[in-house]
């Protein structure tokens, strides 16, 4: 776990403790886990990994919410949908989620199980497989948590103002919108093109900002996930900081992902 050997005095106290039955093989398995050096000093190898982790921390954080729209949120590995596998912790009524049809998705989409409920650990989810533009099949005022993981970059800009309507009709006066969104002018310095293929558009915290409050929504709090503030200060990229620097943060546009908590007005 921690990518070395035991030192031996280590080695000899955990022995010691496990051989007189004060210490589990759980404990010992805590007292790594909780330890400076593994919460400081072990990185992901996988840059994704740590997006991941970081993307899991917001979501934990997000309101509880009753009846919850999920824009976007089929998972390729988990039936119950991206909502849950990023670790949302509170039970809900309904988790209605919106995805593509297998036939119009591109081809790193393409796989999966096509699901229409599964009861989940948290509630019951519902899958309604069209556009994330197309709200129609909801009335006003009917969800109070909307979630965009990673999706509001797959629709064109144009889109993306429809879609960003739609949620503040189908929001409950002062529910909630969730989103998490690349970060154009960071990953330009990782990628000179989009970090994705199926990616149309890939926003700067200015931009993104404009789009939520011109929907009517109010911006409650910004953040960025995983900070990379030595990247952007020297214009060279480093997946090394992208690894080792994971968590949300306040320093926003030095992050590689923009995340944000909006409300619709009372």
């Amino acid at each position: 776990m921690l990518r070395r050997g035991p030192d031996p005095d280590g080695l000899r106290n955990y022995r010691d403790h496990l051989a007189n039955g004060t210490r589990s093989r759980e404990g010992v398995l805590d007292d790594m886990v909780s330890s400076d050096e593994f919460r400081l000093d072990i990185h992901y190898l996988n840059p994704l990994v740590s997006l991941h982790v970081s993307r899991s921390q917001f979501v934990r954080s997000l309101p509880r919410a009753r009846r919850i729209l999920d824009l976007g949120g089929a998972s390729q590995n988990d039936p119950n949908g991206a909502l849950i596998a990023l670790s949302y912790p509170y039970r809900f009524e309904e988790l209605v989620i919106i995805d593509l049809p297998f036939d119009d998705r591109h081809e790193l989409y393409s796989h999966g199980e096509r699901v229409t409920h599964v009861d989940s650990p948290l509630g019951p989810v519902r899958y309604l497989y069209q556009s994330m533009t197309d709200f129609s099949a909801f009335d006003d005022g009917t969800f109070d948590l909307v979630y965009s993981g990673q999706t509001i970059e797959h629709v064109t800009p144009e889109e993306c103002d429809v879609v960003l309507r739609g949620v503040q009709r189908v929001l409950r006066p002062g529910g909630w919108f969730a989103v998490d969104t690349p970060n154009g002018p960071v990953c330009r310095l990782h990628h000179p093109e989009f970090i994705n293929p199926d990616h149309q558009v890939e926003y700067s915290h200015a931009e993104f900002t404009a789009r939520l409050v011109g929907a009517g929504l109010e911006i409650v709090g910004a953040w960025g996930l995983d900070w990379v503030g030595e990247s952007v200060r020297t214009g060279a990229f480093s997946e090394d900081e992208l690894r080792e620097n994971v968590g949300v943060f306040h320093e926003i546009e030095e992050c590689y992902l923009l995340a944000y908590l909006c409300r619709k007005p009372q």
